[in-house]
């Protein structure tokens, strides 16, 4: 009968061990996210110790060359104050633009688009094309030092999403039935975006 209940004793605890690892993983990640959340909240503002490489250009699209500049690092809450909610959903919270629900999809003057968060120059009206998604596309950007890509899994598909390299804002995503010469289509949010008109 002791070896009946001490194997039951056994089962059961096994089993409870079981039944439980889901919980405590995800107990961890909660966790885990709210630390990052909370450091992230008490970071200062401005510019991180991080550096890096990004190519400057100036209002009227002249390539001023490259430069080492400091990461801006903010607080979610210095974001708020600086973004509008649609801005911070889509470029702090990885959010997409309802399409067709902008303008500059339909722009087709010269010009310069830069980050709404940074300011760093993302992309230019020369490699801008109508693609007729509805969102403000590009066959490239206006220097491969200035965006950064990474999976993307949420929609349980892997994608391409394509973010800010001086600031990590999201800006959207890059497909591969884009037109020539890079067959690339940067899919962009306009709500990541602010175009400067060239004189």
């Amino acid at each position: 009968m002791k070896l009946v209940f001490e194997t039951f004793k056994e089962e059961f605890t096994r089993r409870r061990a079981l039944l439980m690892a889901p919980f405590a993983f995800a107990g961890l990640v909660v966790l885990a996210t709210r630390k990052t959340q909370d450091s992230g909240e008490n970071s200062s503002a401005g510019e991180s110790n991080e550096e890096v490489t990004i190519v400057e250009f100036n209002d009227a699209g002249q390539k001023l060359g490259p430069a080492r500049v400091k990461k801006v690092v903010r607080s979610s809450g210095e974001w708020h104050k600086q973004l509008s909610a649609q801005q911070y959903y889509v470029t702090r919270q990885q959010g997409t633009d309802v399409a067709f629900s902008g303008t500059y999809y339909q722009i087709h003057q010269n010009g310069l688009f830069r980050c709404i968060c940074c300011d760093d120059a993302v992309f230019s009206a020369d490699t801008k094309f109508d693609s007729g998604t509805g969102w403000p596309s590009f066959w490239a950007p206006i220097a491969e030092e200035n965006v950064r890509t990474r999976s993307d899994f949420s929609l349980l598909v892997k994608r391409t999403e394509v973010h800010c390299t001086r600031c990590d804002a999201h800006l959207g995503h890059v497909f591969n039935d884009g037109p020539e010469p890079t067959n690339l289509r940067y899919c962009i949010n306009e709500s990541s975006l602010r175009f400067i008109p060239r004189a």
